[in-house]
């Protein structure tokens, strides 16, 4: 699977960013300028191109259009636009996307294989800072896999996100910043495979007050 990116921000007055060339490996960046100018064509052509060169490449394209340098949320409007280019090309289109069910169906309409919305910023390690909203997510998007992209720190975020209804959980920097990330690896393995059974599982509700877990009949003092 490659990975395509650009990005949108400028100085307010500078010429456009130009892609990085073709040291950054599969993690191609496709910028965009305060214009609003898209590169998104030159993403179709280096794809291609890839395809032509290396036949053996997968089809599957990890989309990221990065509106804000600082949180590196997705732009929307972007996203959208190179996900109808891409996917009108025969690529297999999965965007990092924000926690936006209405942004999401439109992502879907233009051919979508799957939504990643974001749990965190990107590379936070903050963990799952939008449970509601991720779980809001699951229940109205089911026509696609939801996959879970960015902000995962530790194993039990992993899980948290599987008990959520994600389908799957993108990670990167958690594994390779731990100081084990062999051991880490293993963690986020297992805590993937521990989320996904409780989800499936359902979990029993949430109670303001205690509910006897044992019958009560010959407790002493109980009439």
């Amino acid at each position: 699977m490659s990975r395509g990116q650009r990005r949108r921000y400028g100085d307010g007055g500078g010429a456009a960013r130009q892609p990085d060339g073709p040291h950054e490996g599969i993690a191609d960046r496709l910028h965009r300028s305060h214009e609003d100018f898209y590169l998104a064509e030159y993403g179709r052509l280096l794809h291609h191109r890839r395809r032509r060169a290396h036949g053996h490449l997968s089809n599957w394209v990890k989309l990221e259009v990065i509106g804000d340098e600082k949180t590196l949320f997705p732009d929307n409007a972007g996203l959208l636009e190179a996900t109808k280019i891409l996917v009108k090309e025969g690529f297999v289109v999965l965007p990092y996307t924000n926690d936006d069910v209405v942004n999401a169906r439109r992502l879907i309409d233009a051919g979508a294989a799957a939504v990643m919305p974001l749990a965190a910023p990107i590379g936070s390690g903050l963990g799952v800072q939008n449970p509601v909203n991720l779980r809001i997510f699951r229940e109205m998007i089911t026509e696609v896999p939801m996959i879970v992209d960015a902000g995962v720190g530790t194993a039990s975020d992993a899980a948290i996100a599987m008990e959520l209804g994600a389908d799957g959980v993108l990670m990167n920097t958690a594994i390779a910043a731990a100081d084990d990330s062999v051991k880490m690896a293993r963690a986020m393995k297992l805590s993937v495979e521990a989320g996904r059974l409780a989800w499936e599982a359902g979990r029993m509700p949430r109670r303001l007050y205690a509910s006897a877990s044992s019958p009560l009949a010959g407790v002493v003092g109980s009439s």
